[in-house]
């Protein structure tokens, strides 16, 4: 996957900067006894394991190019691309930074070509991350940031402090936010409106841990920290607000807001490279590994089958082309015609890889003739008119 990632940017897939998108995804193995190496999940009946992605982006269209990282956590520990051992577990938002510093130290690894010398990852995380402590923690480590807040957020503006949703009002008031172009929402199209100010984060970081079955938290000061606070809001034609993001940002100037928007935007391919690992064929939480270490080396495996795809997808060849109409058929899934719509989509494709690489394995085995005139002994009207009666 890394040697995937490498040879796209290499390509040029990248123009300035590497969108890395981080998220998590809960993998559910209720009423599966055997695994005794799992872990509580949303609620206590709510047993598995853990999964965060690091994928890498496109800055110029957000194509979806490999994982750099993927981390499962389970009662033993997290299994990570990072190691040949089983790390220690951490919160959810502290196994962030060994996340990100692992993969910008595989970002600097691919920097064979000069051109690419000045490519800076940029992380992308949604509001679960949206932390002053680690904010301060990320800015010390020179990382690049674009995160969702919290609506409630208290920070100063103009000198004062204000929350976040009070300066969204303030800013919808004073008519700052500008249409940006139209975006794809739900299978329609949608208009987007962007604005930007500037913040500054002056508050302690709170730092929540559970100690001997006691939950504590302790207040951490830190300096006060300038962000650039984007609003993004996705319109209906009517003028309806479908959703909005509050996104604050340490991104150079030469960044503008719209550009910062298009790129939260692009961080639901994270979420589909999931639903691809949950479904299409993979079903991985269906999966029969008994260990956390198993499901691990299989998920990686799960993983490059989603790179094959997102660059079957994108080949403009006619036998590429030719390809994806045979795993669409494959998948045996209906495509919807449109003119707009292209004729095959990614889940479809990744079902019917996972029925054509079996098929390739056993035609390594046996010949077609001959599975031919198995079939037709065993049900004779199964491949009427096919075979001849000798």
């Amino acid at each position: 996957m890394l040697e995937c990632a490498r040879d796209a940017l290499d390509r040029g897939a990248c123009e300035d900067y590497a969108l890395v998108v981080l998220d998590w995804c809960p993998l559910h193995f209720n009423g599966q006894q055997a695994r005794k190496d799992r872990v509580t999940l949303a609620h206590r009946q709510d047993w598995g394991y853990d999964l965060l992605s690091a994928l890498l982006l496109s800055d110029r269209q957000g194509a979806s190019i490999a994982p750099l990282g993927l981390e499962l956590r389970a009662a033993d520990g997290v299994h990570s691309t990072r190691s040949d051992r089983v790390l220690e577990p951490l919160s959810r938002l502290d196994g962030l930074t060994p996340l990100i510093n692992g993969v910008a130290g595989v970002l600097i690894s691919m920097k064979r070509a000069p051109m690419k010398a000045s490519l800076k990852p940029v992380y992308i995380i949604d509001a679960e991350a949206d932390s002053v402590g680690h904010y301060r923690q990320w800015q010390q480590d020179g990382r690049l940031l674009l995160i969702r807040a919290d609506l409630n957020r208290r920070v100063l503006e103009q000198g004062k402090e204000r929350k976040l949703n009070q300066i969204l009002g303030r800013m919808k008031d004073k008519g700052q936010l500008k249409a940006a172009g139209s975006v794809l929402y739900k299978g329609k199209m949608a208009r987007q409106f962007v604005g930007e100010t500037r913040v500054v984060l002056h508050r302690p970081g709170r730092q929540h841990r559970v100690i001997k079955g006691k939950r504590k938290r302790r207040d951490i000061p830190g300096p006060a920290l300038p962000m650039r606070l984007i609003v993004s809001e996705i319109r209906d034609e009517k003028g309806k607000v479908l959703a909005k993001w509050l996104l604050l940002s340490n991104c150079p100037d030469s960044v503008c807001a719209t550009t910062l928007a298009q790129w939260y935007y692009w961080r639901w391919r994270v979420e589909s490279f999931h639903k691809l690992l949950k479904e299409a064929g993979q079903h991985i939480e269906q999966w029969q590994q008994e260990t956390a270490a198993a499901l691990a080396r299989r998920l990686t495996l799960a993983a490059m089958a989603a790179v094959v795809v997102w660059q079957l997808a994108r080949d403009d060849s006619p036998p590429a082309h030719d390809l994806r109409q045979l795993l669409v058929q494959l998948s045996g899934r209906q495509i919807k015609r449109t003119r707009e719509a292209r004729n095959f989509t990614e889940p479809a494709l990744m079902a019917g890889l996972g029925i054509l690489l079996p098929m390739l394995y056993l035609l390594e085995q046996y010949d077609p003739a001959d599975l031919q005139r198995l079939a037709q002994r065993v049900f004779p009207q199964l491949l009427p008119g096919t075979m001849d009666s000798g």
